[in-house]
């Protein structure tokens, strides 16, 4: 499988800028309002005009870009927008609907149809299904038409009457107190709802792993492989049919409340996972990462400093975080082939670096969900897919000899919600992902209910690979997985192929 190239790393870092809900609202606005005007792009004044009213318009959009309204919040921006009506009567509806009807073109047919048509091979008639999806969509990105529609009808309309009527007549000095008074309202008023309704956000241990855990004298496993298979909703997963990652999760540990990280974007929860800590502390707050690299010690550097050696199989956006410890692949390919080639790119990465930890990343299941939705037939035969495609995988290493000493951890990095497939902002579906670890160490049959985070991934393979805990580290080792039983009577029971 090709490894991302220069060009798609630079293409994903730039889609980010419009898949994001923050950097979109103020980007989409702005092209509306020129493209709308484009009959006047010769005219100087209009373009006076234009940047007068913008840096009156400032302090609007960077309350829109501080204040997320996802889930049930985004009913809220309806607030604002009615009382525009209130204050200044009904707008120019004509740049109302060309934003409605652009904002669509965009998601529905540029976005859900043409983009995922050229990058994954969706069908030319995704639309049909993709403009129920925008809808649906209750997380904070271009895709949520219930958050970005009033904010993005908001701005164009102030624009439009500061440009056109307020600087024709001579009022804009009369009428600019208003907009920065009607700002500060909008402000006070996100201010107070993020304060008393923001309050599903994961709990924080506070305290570091190696306060709680003693340093790992000794490794309990030769290798550690991580199974990510990215995005897959945890119910979603307990009715498809995957007899073997079923075997694994029966013949391991199983952690059945596993909780991913704050928002639970994929270069975010990846992060968090293999650092052991959360966003604010690693840097990584979204998929869009404006300043390259962890601020912190990931398993990686943790593994370099008593020789051994780890490597992430993952798409590009992931070497915006972990850099060099990333063996990228292409994510610019027909969806139903992906999960083949980074098999067998992780088979090659096997024979020939044989890593002491190798992380998989798995992308069908993700992308599925996000151009097709996750009710659908489609997203659960990805992750049967993806079941088939492991069991392989894992035959593969036990006849090249990698699995005599080797635990297995199988995960999503988060889940979806109804939608686009939509996560971040912990809505349904979202929140909790399966979890589950098996090897000649793991207790067999045990299921352990309590509340645990991602950032455990990391101190546990630390534990299992005898490395010091990353220096940031906060998760918990999963010690309730340890077995009492003997690693020979483990590895004699071995992983079995599906037979079915």
């Amino acid at each position: 499988m090709k490894e991302a190239s220069g060009f798609e790393i630079v293409a994903a870092r730039c889609w980010n800028l419009v898949n994001e809900g923050k950097p979109f609202t103020p980007i989409f606005t702005a092209g509306a309002f020129l493209l709308y005007h484009i009959s006047d792009w010769g005219s100087g004044s209009f373009w006076l005009g234009t940047a007068l009213a913008a840096l009156l318009l400032v302090p609007l959009f960077a309350v829109w870009f501080i204040y997320d309204y996802p889930l049930f919040m985004r009913n809220y921006l309806w607030l604002p927008f009615v009382a525009y009506f209130f204050i200044w009567g009904v707008p120019e509806l004509g740049i109302g609907l060309w934003t409605i009807a652009l904002y669509f073109f965009f998601t529905v047919f540029f976005w859900g149809t043409l983009y995922y048509h050229l990058r994954i091979g969706t069908s030319w008639l995704n639309f049909r299904r993709f403009w129920k999806l925008v809808l649906k969509n209750s997380d904070s990105t271009s895709g949520n038409a219930q958050e970005q529609l009033p904010k993005t009808l908001l701005l164009v309309y102030l624009w439009e009457r500061l440009h056109t009527e307020l600087l024709g007549s001579g009022a804009f000095a009369i009428e600019a107190p208003t907009v920065l008074a009607f700002t500060a309202a909008v402000a006070l008023l996100s201010y107070v709802l993020h304060r008393n309704l923001f309050d599903w956000k994961p709990k924080e241990d506070l305290s570091f792993t190696h306060e709680r855990y003693a340093e790992p004298l000794e490794p309990m496993t030769g290798k550690v492989i991580v199974l990510v298979i990215d995005g897959m909703r945890k119910e979603r997963f307990d009715v498809a049919r995957t007899p073997f990652l079923d075997r694994l999760r029966q013949g391991g540990t199983e952690y059945t409340q596993m909780e991913t990280v704050y928002p639970a974007r994929t270069v975010v929860c990846f992060s968090s996972m293999f650092t052991g800590t959360y966003p604010r502390e690693h840097g990584i707050q979204s998929n869009m990462v404006w300043k390259l690299g962890i601020r912190v010690e990931s398993i990686f550097d943790s593994l370099r400093k008593i020789g051994k050696k780890g490597r992430l199989l993952g798409i590009a956006h992931l070497i915006d975080s972990m850099g060099d410890d990333v063996e990228s692949v292409t994510a610019v390919m027909h969806n139903d082939k992906a999960d083949r080639f980074i098999v067998e790119r992780a088979k090659k990465i096997m024979a020939e670096q044989n890593p002491d930890l190798l992380v998989v990343q798995l992308i069908a299941t993700d992308q599925t969900g996000h151009s097709m939705g996750v009710l659908y037939d489609e997203y659960v035969q990805k992750i049967e897919e993806a079941d088939a495609l492991l069991d392989e995988f894992v035959q593969w290493l036990e006849v090249n000899g990698h699995m005599q000493d080797t635990t297995l951890l199988v995960c999503a990095d988060h889940g979806q919600a109804d939608g686009i497939g939509g996560h971040g902002h912990l809505d349904e579906g979202e929140r909790f992902v399966p979890f589950f670890l098996y090897g000649p160490r793991i207790a067999q049959g045990r299921k352990i209910e309590r509340r645990m985070s991602l950032t455990s991934v990391a101190p546990t393979i630390a534990c299992l690979l005898g490395a010091p805990y990353p220096d940031h580290s906060r998760g918990d080792v999963l010690t309730e997985a340890w077995s009492t039983a003997s690693s020979a009577d483990k590895r004699e029971n071995g992983v079995k192929g599906s037979t079915t």
